[in-house]
């Protein structure tokens, strides 16, 4: 089994404090507001990965390079430049729900997002719903 060069994992350290430790207002409100929101949609106890990600669930990836390891299924992050949301499949055929969203900016598997205002949030229901199911029938996951 090749080794894992994942430096993100998931942590003992708290959720709740990680967020209340966010400067700015707006981002640790936006960033409770998440937290219910995937409590909610992923029935899955939160868990910190690194020092500033909130993640759901646990996946297990191997590369035809032989690169292994596990990662989170979805999740967020309230940064100082945006809110990370974390889609592991990425953004295939969504450009749908995408149109429909909102204000948002795309990177690989993540979406930015500026402010929940600014976003439809029955719609990015929608988005980690369709990236959740994806990872349940692509990868080995774990609800842990």
């Amino acid at each position: 089994m090749a080794k894992s060069d994942n430096k993100t994992k998931p942590s003992a350290a708290s959720v709740k404090a990680f967020l209340n430790s966010v400067e700015h207002e707006t981002r640790r409100a936006d960033g409770f507001a998440l937290l219910e929101l995937f409590n909610r949609i992923t029935g899955l106890k939160p868990k910190m990965w690194g020092p500033s990600i909130i993640g759901y669930g646990r996946y297990h990836y191997k590369y035809e390079s032989g690169r292994e390891g596990d990662f989170m299924i979805t999740g967020f992050s309230p940064r100082k430049s945006a809110l990370s949301i974390y889609i592991m499949p990425g953004y295939r055929d969504m450009s749908e729900k995408l149109a429909r969203l909102g204000k948002h900016k795309t990177g690989k598997s993540c979406l930015y997002i500026n402010k929940l205002a600014d976003i439809d949030l029955s719609v990015l229901e929608e988005i980690v719903l369709d990236g959740i199911s994806y990872m349940n029938t692509h990868y080995e996951v774990f609800d842990e």
